[in-house]
């Protein structure tokens, strides 16, 4: 069985080094201890709403993004097809759709 903070640590392991960036620069762009950072990451703490906000504030990652990540690995390990995918349009989508 799947657990939501082993599957939320890895979604924001996963981005924070695509973005080549250590746990030391999130974690104090987030404002948030290393140590807690990291057992957030392990998937050994439960990161509240608050501090989920900030270290995806940090990976200027969209919340909606991440939470729509973990659901698609918690649907796939529980044998079901993800049923949203939300990707963050580039900036020229945004620019064209704004004008």
């Amino acid at each position: 069985m799947a657990l939501l903070r082993r599957e939320l640590g890895d979604v924001l392991r996963e981005r924070r080094r695509a973005q080549g960036r250590t746990l030391r620069e999130v974690s104090a762009s987030a404002s948030v201890s290393l140590g807690y950072l990291s057992e957030v990451e392990r998937g050994e703490k439960e990161a509240s709403s608050e501090l989920l906000a900030s270290i995806c504030g940090a990976l200027e990652l969209p919340l909606s993004q991440v939470l729509i990540d973990v659901s698609s690995r918690m649907a796939e390990s529980e044998g079901l097809a993800p049923t949203v995918t939300l990707r963050v349009p580039s900036e020229d989508v945004v620019a064209a759709s704004a004008a």
